[in-house]
């Protein structure tokens, strides 16, 4: 009986050990700091918006690829201040699984 137990628990302390670690990394937000970040996302908002309205065809080679990096780093950057955990669609089906297996 003792063994039947320990097979259910493994997984689920497996899966604590995971997730606990994402919860630990959420740090409040101060007021200023959402506001902050919401003039910097409209910033980078504009300047998208400027990008996509340009002649691109004028632009020599090395300037569209300046362009593309500042783009890229512009989107990394909005990405990096949403936060948030994501699970992907085989965590949930695993999850799912062991929630089966558990009950």
């Amino acid at each position: 009986m003792k063994l039947r137990k320990l097979i259910y628990l493994l997984p689920l302390l497996l899966l604590l050990g995971i997730t606990t670690p994402a919860f630990s990394l959420n740090i409040i937000k101060s007021p200023a700091d959402s506001t902050s970040i919401a003039i910097r996302s409209e910033q980078i908002l504009n300047r998208l918006k400027e990008i996509k309205g340009m002649d691109r065809s004028a632009l020599s080679k090395t300037e569209r690829k300046e362009l593309r990096k500042e783009v890229k780093d512009m989107k990394k950057e909005m990405k990096a201040t949403k936060g948030g955990v994501y699970l992907s669609v085989g965590a949930i089906i695993i999850i799912i699984l062991l929630l089966i297996l558990i009950l």
